[in-house]
């Protein structure tokens, strides 16, 4: 590992705002390495292509997706699951970049959870009207581990609630290169996002791009 995979990083000074005990909210963290973010998102998504996938009650997602790392998201009629094949190609899904996991590894410690070692990168892409609806992060075997999760392009309402799906939940405004952790108490929170509203981003248009880092195996 060399010194330039943390360049920027320790002297972005992000402003770190709580959102619950082991949850907070790290303004602008991951705008200062957005080119390179762009150019590698791209790059994963020439070798294995965004696609809308479809739940076990057969909906098919507002959200289009794809992963890189050693384990993909999956959903089908068989049921939600990670795998470690993009069932598209039945290749393996594309290499975590190092700056991906450094930016979740880095993130993540500045609200507590240090070694944090990502194995999978769930890759979001939402155009206007997209949205995703209040659900827990449960699929992972670690749920020691926390949530990273980036925005890029057009801003977002990010909903986050508590442990159980009526709690009440707070609405933030995700920008650009913010970044989202959670973890220890609040590892299962109910989340979600709100339909995204029209807009046009100077560097990715009229989409949003959330990148998702989790333990999954």
């Amino acid at each position: 590992m060399t010194a330039d995979l943390f360049d920027g990083f320790e002297d972005a000074g992000p402003a770190r705002e709580p959102l619950a005990p082991g949850a907070a909210l790290l303004r602008g963290f991951a705008r200062r390495h957005e080119t390179e973010l762009i150019t590698a998102i791209e790059a994963i998504a020439a070798q294995a292509p965004f696609r809308r996938m479809v739940t076990p009650g057969g909906h098919q997602m507002s959200v289009a997706m794809t992963s890189c790392g050693s384990f993909g998201w999956v959903t089908d009629r068989s049921g939600y699951r990670y795998d470690a094949l993009d069932p598209d190609s039945g290749q393996p899904w594309p290499a975590m970049p190092p700056r991906f996991r450094e930016l979740a590894e880095r993130a993540a410690g500045e609200v507590g959870f240090a070694g944090f070692a990502p194995d999978a990168c769930l890759i979001n892409r939402y155009e206007p009207g997209a949205k995703m609806s209040l659900h827990q992060d449960r699929d992972e075997r670690d749920i020691g581990a926390p949530i990273v999760s980036v925005s890029l392009g057009l801003p977002a309402t990010f909903l986050f609630g508590g442990l159980k799906r009526a709690d009440k939940t707070q609405r933030y405004r995700l920008a650009h290169g913010d970044v989202v952790v959670w973890g220890g108490p609040a590892r299962l929170a109910f989340h979600g996002v709100a339909p995204l509203a029209v807009g046009e981003h100077a560097l990715l248009g009229r989409q949003r791009i959330n990148l998702t880092f989790r333990r999954a195996r």
